[in-house]
């Protein structure tokens, strides 16, 4: 087991490692065989206090550092992932269950992430706008908006961490950074561990493991910070948002989602099987951008569904600590038993098991469900897990009804033998991404990454990256003398 777990379960405050001082423990498992990984005693309400001052303190001469200067602390932190590349793993398969498969896709991500912070550290670019007065100088100028609060899931937690926490710092902010409960090392000791061995100044950067049973709501509350960067549920991001606005605070929310894959008439069905299989499974399914529904033209239904159900089989589930694995355990029991439960609803609402997988602890082997009926809140729901819904369509304006009809938008792809027809039907789905002849489960630097609906408000990455941890300032320069009317 990696030393990670026993040396990196503390809180990180004000640059040291030290417990918390709450009267009980978050106890860290491994999903798989139930092995405790960590026991970490958890933050309250005044450590919260002291790691938000300390990002308030350390952020004034950081925000004054030279951003050249900045950007070599994002240099090194991408050559110690890269030097401990083996290490992180055995986090990432021990804590949330990834396979092998998974973790290399994840800390592929996390790489090309911090890579572009290296860049986002120079991005920030202000304006000489005009004006109708004479003799008047606008400056537009773009500063960091201080700290920043980030608040993580336990599906990608080391690259969902980085993702808001770099950027963030590249930019010239503090941050405080919550993991989910289940995912505390993945998801923030090993992101602190990682910027404190690249040098990033003492203070700037906090870790806080607890959870709002002790802390309720002071995480987004607190005065400190001014953005609150949340990936998580709808449910929870609905209270963030709601929180975040009584507060005058913004708020950036990377939602749930309930994307389709779509194949058309004229797809490659074969290639749109191994697309489809990969969108619904990867990392068991518990992805936001995941295939929940899989909808398949008539006229290539039944070759569509038997490749499918074929493909299925062959995904070997058990220890991802194997390298053929490609189904792992789901995160805990609670994910487990929702999930048997959906099986068991389609069921008694008169769908047809294709595949049931068998459920044992917490490894979910892989379904495929066909013949859900049209009304059920299964097809509009996210399903965070190996089940898939098959569902087939009369032509393209059917489709693209389906494919709308839920309260998410966050991802979703498109198979045809025709770019131009696969960007036109793109174009009528209110996702916030889409993809043609590709799987939903995408992620880049420089795109806008987010979701419409209930699936999220704001953007990360790129420039959407810049517009969410920064704010604009205006100063103007008279130069000469104003008139007044008195």
């Amino acid at each position: 087991m990696s030393s990670y777990f026993t040396d990196l379960a503390q809180q990180y405050i004000d640059g040291e490692w030290r417990p918390g001082t709450g009267s009980w423990d978050i106890i860290d498992f491994n999903p798989y065989d139930g092995e405790k990984l960590a026991s970490i005693t958890i933050a309250t309400t005044d450590e919260v206090d002291q790691a938000y001052r300390s990002a308030a303190r350390a952020q004034k001469q950081w925000a004054a550092t030279n951003p050249y200067a900045r950007r070599t602390v994002f240099e090194r932190a991408l050559r110690l992932v890269e030097e401990r590349e083996q290490e992180i793993t055995e986090v990432i398969v021990a804590e949330l269950g990834g396979t092998h498969l998974k973790a290399a896709f994840e800390l592929h991500l996390v790489k090309e992430f911090l890579r572009e912070s290296v860049h986002l550290a120079l991005a920030p670019e202000g304006k000489i706008l005009p004006s109708p007065a004479d003799g008047k100088e606008n400056r537009v100028y773009r500063v960091p908006v201080g700290v920043v609060g980030v608040i993580s899931p336990f599906n990608f937690p080391f690259l969902l961490s980085v993702k808001s926490v770099a950027p963030a710092l590249a930019l010239g902010n503090g941050v405080v950074l919550k993991p989910h409960q289940n995912t505390p090392i993945a998801g923030g000791s090993l992101v602190a561990k990682i910027f404190e061995d690249a040098g990033l100044p003492g203070g700037l950067l906090n870790v806080v493991i607890t959870d709002i049973a002790e802390i309720g709501d002071a995480f987004i509350e607190h005065p400190v910070p001014k953005v609150i960067s949340f990936t998580g549920s709808d449910t929870v991001g609905r209270h963030v948002a709601t929180v975040c606005a009584a507060h005058f605070k913004r708020s950036v929310l990377e939602l749930g989602g309930n994307s389709a894959i779509v194949v058309l008439d004229d797809a490659d069905v074969d290639y749109a099987v191994d697309a489809a299989v990969f969108s619904r499974y990867v990392h068991q399914g518990q992805v936001c951008m995941a295939a929940n529904r899989v909808l398949v033209d008539r006229s290539v239904a039944e070759e569509f569904t038997e490749k499918f159900v074929a493909k299925v089989r062959t995904l070997k589930a058990g220890d991802p600590r194997d390298p053929q694995t490609v189904i792992g355990p789901v995160i805990n029991s609670t994910q487990a038993n929702a999930l048997s439960g959906v099986v068991e609803q389609a069921i008694a609402e008169g769908a047809t098991a294709l595949l049931r997988g068998a459920v044992t602890d917490n490894l979910v082997e892989p379904s495929v469900l066909t013949g859900v009926p049209a009304d059920s809140a299964l097809l509009r729901q996210e399903v965070f897990g190996p089940v898939a819904f098959l569902v087939p369509f009369d032509g393209e304006e059917e489709a693209v009804r389906i494919v709308n009809d839920t309260p998410y938008g966050l991802s979703g792809a498109v198979h045809t033998a025709d770019v131009e027809r696969g960007v036109a039907f793109a174009k009528r789905i209110d996702a916030g991404m889409f993809h043609v002849n590709d799987g939903t489960v995408h992620d880049e630097p420089l795109v806008p990454f987010g979701g419409e609906k209930h699936s999220g408000i704001g953007r990360l990455n790129g420039e959407t990256t810049v517009d969410a941890f920064t704010t604009v300032k205006w100063i103007s320069v008279q130069h000469g003398r104003s008139g007044f009317p008195f």
